[in-house]
């Protein structure tokens, strides 16, 4: 033993003996780290990198003996060969090895030393272990406390520091109302809380705050960032995708307290759950709210890899507050996590139908609301329906009738379809089009990004009542299919004009379109609207058929002497080349035009009309007489009051909001992916099942092992899912968690700052119901939730993070509650609860690099410009720039913990950015409305409105000083003022002068972007 290490030594020996008093050393919170941080990227999980056949995060190999000797001999530090490495001299032996890593401090290795005399007691990680409820501390005081005060405080006197005095009361309701709501307490509130001086008027707050509809919207929008929710896919051209019912749902559920486990298995498997109703199956969209892929060129198997992953990812950051995601390429270097795990926890979700490359499918489902106006219109159509079923003489006589009229017309050919040679074709794109021997005509040569056809015909009836168009499959194709761009079509617009020599152009119009397909949310009838934006598709991309549509005239046409039609297909969707490549025109004098034309009969009821009388059967009769109540004349009242209501009902049911749901299907196989290559195929094929560090599953269904999953992650030996989301609500509710990494309960993560008092309120949530309302009540109840948020320089020199929670937290509201902030103080906030996303201002050409197809962000009129910034359209890609510039995150990934920057950026959002102005503008207009003698006076209200509280007199006097100059500047420049008191939607009272006006709004423009108006205490 060299002199260098006998003199280490000696000090680790001193240290110990003056350590030894101390019996609050522990493995996990003060050893664990150590070798975490210093140890466990070459001995530790991580099989691939382990170093020398040693893991010093197993005790049994950290502790056996190695041929005499031991890395850790318990009670004997002075014989480890630990200590030895981590104190030598030699280069070649010294630990961590290497100029690049940092040696371990003095300090770490004396904790080390002093924990092997101890005995070198070991325990699993702490997280690992099943949460109990512990005793707190008797603790000694003036007023009642609860639990966690008793908690929170044995841990400051043990540091010898006082909790912070209560916060007055004008805080404390601004503080719950921004927690609880995300929306500043009104005037109204502030003053009826002031006046209620009853012990239990806090309380009654709370208890009127978490019943607020607004509570839902609080909790959703840190829910939101955890499942990243968005309106768009994500990867590539970031496409829109309906799923704002997903969000509905977390609303609703916050609101309505929906126990956490419930709120936890409608989620992961609502679809699962029997009997589901459609609120389980849109909870059930979580699974599909991953970013998706619609790039040509993109390979299915990879981003069916990229897709599981991102689940095993968001999953396990959710709900367990593990890095999983470490592990897709190799065992986790830090935790007891394998590959294997990974693999295995990502076939759990094996069964989820997707499309792993192209638009996703999404599912109309009707709102609570429209259920019941379903309902009520079936109710009326039953009696009528049953009406029109009844057979009476008159009916059999007429149907006789119909049927020798209509086997004439049959005999004669007339109601054929007949196909059509155009005698002149064109395309205003510069596309060729040419005609093919089966009176087809295909397009080739340029592919222009958008194109109308115009195609000259002369139909041989004298009379037609429809025009048929087939889009047609070619080799010649993309895929072979329906067009040349990426195989699929959008026809904008169908129309069709008369041309009569000696006449002007008479234009045709149509009263309905059918069709034998139609792509989701491009139905056949939008050819006809009217509108450039909308249209019909036939799903070319996904599938190489022919699509046919019929065009009904409103009324008959009847085509003089050399009469020609021109026909136009128009191609003026956002998407570039979706122009039909090959196409076939045909026209009917049918009095009912069909797809199949004769007649427009249906094929049975054609086959039974060919029957002789005397030879039909009685089901062929019975089906000639039910075709025939569709056009009987002595029925048509009925069918109208039919039709009427059948109107009605599908207006309700086009009107059903879509939305992604997870369908379950045959689970696909999923292996092992070396290093995480999705090309290689020779990893093991795995099985669902949890990471072996955490209690098992055993799988009975492999149908239903999702839902199997659902009920462990809520189980009660679950170690992790109850003590993430109480750590996550403490969060919400202080600023910073007991576990101050949110997405990390590893060895990684941060040790609990009271991890008896996590563990209780753990198990207290567990035991109360997963109840999240009476969790967040317990807490703000509590003493330590009402402490003011002021500090002295002292603690904050003991205590900079506030870990120990001295005082409360103080930090800048989120986003979305900036905005919420000043549109309420102005009184434009609109406060209506759930909807599709709504777009408010935003700078001109900041989607100009979104292409595939290029867009352009239309602002909403009207209501939608004031709906809380939760419902903002969230474009991954292209984040809203108010909302991006106070850190919101893009939501590509779960977010637990969104980052607090103060930068001048915000100051000139708040300044500058047309919602803050506006809403300043709005805010001095009510301020000037007011009764009031004097500017002094309105500036007090402008500071009861904005801080529930009377200006300062430096601010009173500062702000009145700029309201006097800016309305000196405004009266002489009218035109200046004009233009600020017109920025945004809003109107201006014209009872107000302008130069009046443009001045308050100066001054409030200040109070809107003062810190504190932004700040929660």
């Amino acid at each position: 033993m060299n002199l260098s290490r006998v003199a280490t030594l000696a000090v680790l020996t001193s240290c110990v003996s003056l350590a030894g008093a101390d019996d609050s050393i522990s493995f996990n919170r003060d050893v664990r780290p150590i070798l975490s941080d210093k140890c466990f990227a070459c001995h530790g999980p991580d099989e691939n990198e382990r170093q020398g056949d040693l893991r010093l995060d197993v005790e049994t190999d950290a502790k056996s003996d190695r041929d005499g000797y031991a890395v850790i001999r318990p009670g004997k530090p002075g014989e480890s060969e630990l200590l030895r490495r981590l104190t030598t001299d030699d280069p070649d032996e010294r630990m961590p090895p290497g100029a690049d890593n940092e040696p371990l401090s003095a300090a770490e290795i004396a904790t080390l030393s002093d924990w092997i005399a101890r005995g070198a007691d070991w325990e699993q990680h702490w997280s690992l272990l099943p949460p109990r409820r512990h005793q707190p501390p008797q603790v000694a005081s003036d007023v009642p406390l609860t639990v966690i005060d008793r908690f929170v405080r044995g841990r400051l006197a043990a540091r010898q520091l006082q909790p912070a005095p209560r916060a007055d009361r004008r805080t404390l309701l601004r503080r719950l109302s921004f927690d609880l709501t995300g929306l500043p307490p009104t005037r109204e509130e502030m003053a009826q809380f002031l006046a209620d001086r009853s012990p239990l008027a806090y309380e009654r707050a709370v208890d009127r705050l978490l019943a607020s509809q607004h509570f839902g919207e609080r909790m959703a929008i840190y829910w939101l960032d955890v499942v990243r929710y968005a309106d768009t896919g994500g990867y590539h051209s970031d496409n829109h995708r309906d799923v704002s019912p997903y969000r509905d749902y977390v609303i609703q559920a916050f609101n309505e307290n929906l126990p956490f486990d419930q709120f936890t298995m409608e989620q992961i498997a609502g679809d699962l759950i029997p009997g589901a109703t459609n609120r389980q199956k849109i909870a059930s969209g979580y699974n599909r709210l991953l970013q998706t892929t619609q790039e040509g060129g993109a390979q299915p198997k990879e981003y069916t890899a990229k897709y599981q992953a991102d689940r095993v990812r968001n999953t396990a950051t959710a709900w367990l507050g593990m890095t999983m995601g470490c592990c897709e390429c190799h065992d986790h270097k830090f935790d007891p996590l394998s590959m294997r795990d990974f693999y295995s926890f990502a076939a759990f979700f094996a069964d989820v139908q997707e499309t792993p490359v192209g638009g996703q499918k999404q599912v109309a489902l009707p709102t609570a609301e429209q259920e019941t106006q379903i309902a009520q219109l079936e109710q009326q159509l039953a009696p009528l329906r049953k009406t029109l079923a009844q057979t009476t003489p008159e009916l059999l006589d007429g149907l006789q009738k119909w049927i020798t009229a209509t086997t004439a017309a049959l005999e004669s050919g007339t109601d054929d379809w007949q196909p059509l040679k155009p005698t002149e074709v064109n395309s205003s794109g510069g596309a060729t089009l040419t005609v093919q021997d089966d009176l087809s005509v295909l397009s080739s040569g340029t592919n222009p990004a958008k194109d109308i056809y115009t195609v000259r015909i002369t139909p041989p009836q004298a009379r037609i009542t429809g025009i048929r168009l087939e889009a047609l499959t070619d080799d010649s194709l993309v895929k072979k299919s329906l067009a040349r761009g990426n195989g699929n079509y959008v026809l904008t617009e169908f129309t069709a004009t008369l041309h009569v020599p000696d006449m002007p152009p008479q234009p045709v119009s149509f009263k309905t379109a059918v069709a034998d397909f139609s792509q989701q949310g491009y139905p056949v009838a939008q050819a006809i609207d009217g509108k450039a934006n909308t249209g019909w598709a036939g799903d070319g991309h996904n599938q190489a058929q022919d699509r046919t549509a019929v065009f009904v005239l409103s009324e008959p046409l009847t085509l003089p002497a050399g009469a020609t039609l021109e026909v136009q297909l128009k191609h003026e969707s956002q998407f570039a080349q979706h122009n039909i490549g090959r196409f076939r025109l045909a026209t009917t004098a049918a009095a009912t035009p069909s797809l199949s034309g004769e007649a427009g009969l249906p094929p049975e009821v054609l086959a039974a009309m060919r029957v002789a009388e005397e030879s039909r059967s009685q089901d062929q009769q019975a089906t000639l007489l039910d075709h025939y109540r569709t056009l009987a004349p002595e029925l048509k009242e009925i069918r109208q009051q039919i039709a009427a209501r059948e109107a009605d009902l599908q207006k309700v049911q086009a009107a059903f909001p879509k939305t992604l749901i997870t369908v379950s299907v045959a689970p696909r196989t999923v292996r092992m992916l070396p290093r995480g290559n999705w090309l290689d195929d020779s990893g093991d094929i795995v099985s669902p099942a949890t990471p072996a560090a955490l209690p098992p599953l055993e799988i009975h269904d492999r149908g239903r092992a999702r839902y199997q999953l659902a009920e462990w992650l809520v189980a009660r030996d679950n170690p992790l899912t109850a003590r993430v989301f109480v750590n996550r609500l403490w969060k919400l509710l202080f600023g910073q968690g007991i576990v101050t990494s949110l997405d990390d309960f590893g060895t990684q993560g941060e040790w609990p700052s009271h991890p008896q008092l996590l563990d209780t309120l753990a198990v207290d949530f567990i035991e109360g119901g997963w109840d999240v309302k009476q969790t967040i009540k317990r807490i703000v109840m509590s003493q330590t939730y009402q402490q003011s948020s002021r500090t002295t320089p002292e603690l904050r020199e003991l205590d900079p993070n506030n870990r120990w929670l001295a005082r409360q937290g103080r930090f800048r509201l989120d986003a979305e509650m900036v905005r919420d902030n000043a549109l309420a103080i102005s009184g434009l906030l609109v406060t209506e609860i759930g909807g599709a996303s709504v777009k408010p201002y935003q700078p001109a050409g900041y989607w100009q690099h979104l292409n595939f197809p290029k867009r352009k962000w239309q602002a909403d009129t009207g209501q939608n410009a004031y709906r809380r910034g939760l419902y903002t359209y969230w474009q991954r890609t292209f984040l809203h720039p108010s909302l991006m510039a106070f850190d919101a995150p893009s939501r590509e990934e779960c977010t637990v913990e969104r980052p607090r920057s103060n930068t001048p950026l915000q100051a000139l959002v708040l300044l500058n950015d047309p919602t803050y102005v506006e809403a300043a503008r709005a805010f001095a207009a009510n301020v000037l409305r007011q009764e009031l003698p004097s500017d002094d006076a309105r500036l007090v209200f402008a500071y009861q409105q904005a801080l529930n509280r009377d200006p300062l007199p430096d601010e009173k006097a500062a702000l009145l000083a700029l309201h006097k100059n800016h309305l000196t500047e405004y009266r002489s420049d009218v035109e200046s003022a004009e233009a600020l008191t017109t920025v945004g939607l809003a109107t201006s009272p014209v009872e107000l002068d302008p130069a009046e006006l443009a001045a308050w709004t100066s001054v409030t423009r200040v109070i809107l972007n003062l810190h504190e108006t932004i700040t929660r205490y």
